[in-house]
């Protein structure tokens, strides 16, 4: 990859071919709205600004094997599924989510929402939560649906943590993933950088909003019930790190929160995914650094990794005006797994209106 020279990134294309060793590293074909400059105005208006009208779901509780559960969020009644996962303290309501549930219902596609636990607004059974590295559950019900759906396509997508979740497990799954594509966006590669990142100029207000919701959904779950944890330090923490070493890892079996980053983060991993991937991310991210992005010899031959010069952190907002903004990412997640069905000879759904309900796992508990 070549240097950046604002306002454009050059890079050399490279292509995959038939035994290459190496992935692809292209610049996205994203053009960013004029009147959005900045990576944090192109972070903040589509998740606090942007209006949509939110799209119908139907609720399933799939209970987990060791005693406790997940939600999965349903929207769509037919056609290839697409497992989504938010990021940090996300949900079925994160803006970027209802955007891409509506686009992949006009493909002909219906969504899956996995929320991490905890994160459907009820807590968890166990003491334990979620965190980046935790890849058991998305294996659990990848392995759920192709179960009940055999002839079923079946794809992922990522954001920020949910997508080094699933970068993650890719790598782990090796050739034995049944997915038949994946996309990941704004991936924190390096956990440690992103940590740092965070405590720096504009992007500690980033940082303020998720310790102070991580530390309320820790004080709430652990209020009327016994725990391995010092809640009195947990009210005073104000810094990822600090979160860390405090509660991610007693609570998940890691050392502290240098074992945690070193043992989660996706990057190291990345070389062993087999899975056609998709991996946008744009350089200017509030959440990392620029020294996050992978190389090109860390990237397997499944891998097309994306990047802009702009972009913000799951941002990607374009459009001559605000009354004409169009998030990027709404059209190019589901242009690429339509792309990956055509590749291997499946013929992608037509698009069409995006549907309300769909066939459940098993039971539904609700909305």
């Amino acid at each position: 990859m070549n240097a950046l020279r604002a306002p454009v990134v050059r890079y050399r294309r490279e292509t995959v071919t038939v035994g290459a060793r190496y992935g692809t590293i292209a610049p996205a074909d994203f053009t960013p709205a004029w009147w959005l400059p900045g990576p944090h105005l192109q972070t903040v208006w589509p998740a606090l600004i942007r209006r949509t009208r939110p799209v119908s779901l139907v609720r399933e509780r799939l209970e987990l094997p060791d005693g406790d559960f997940v939600d999965i969020d349903w929207a769509g009644d037919s056609g290839p599924i697409a497992v989504i996962l938010h990021g940090l303290q996300g949900s079925s309501r994160s803006p970027h989510v209802q955007g891409l549930l509506r686009a992949l219902g006009r493909y002909g596609w219906r969504s899956a929402v996995l929320h991490f636990r905890g994160c459907s607004g009820e807590p968890n059974r166990l003491s334990r939560t979620y965190h980046s590295g935790e890849t058991g559950d998305i294996g659990y019900v990848v392995r759920r649906l192709c179960e009940r759906h055999p002839s079923t396509p079946v794809a992922a997508v990522g954001y920020s943590l949910g997508g080094n979740v699933l970068l993650k497990w890719l790598a782990e799954r090796g050739t034995g993933t049944d997915l038949a594509a994946a996309v990941a966006v704004s991936v924190p590669f390096r956990l440690a950088r992103a940590a740092e990142r965070l405590e720096c100029g504009l992007s500690r207000i980033y940082k303020r909003h998720f310790i102070v919701d991580l530390r309320r959904t820790i004080l709430e779950k652990f209020r009327h019930r016994p725990g391995p944890l010092d809640l009195d330090a947990v009210r005073r923490v104000w810094t990822f790190r600090g979160f860390d070493n405090l509660v991610t890892a007693p609570l998940h079996g890691f050392r502290d929160a240098e074992h945690y980053y070193e043992t989660a983060s996706c990057r190291r991993y990345l070389v062993g995914i087999a899975c056609p991937t998709l991996i946008v991310h744009a350089l200017d991210d509030p959440f990392m650094t620029r020294d996050v992005v992978p190389r090109r010899e860390e990237l397997s031959s499944s891998i097309r990794l994306e990047l802009s010069a702009t972009g913000g952190h799951v941002g990607f907002v374009e459009g001559n005006a605000p009354w004409s903004a169009r998030c990027w990412l709404e059209d190019r997640i589901p242009q690429f797994l339509a792309g990956r069905l055509e590749s291997t000879g499946r013929k992608p759904p037509d698009r069409q209106s995006p549907s309300s309900v769909c066939e459940p796992l098993c039971g539904t508990t609700g909305n």
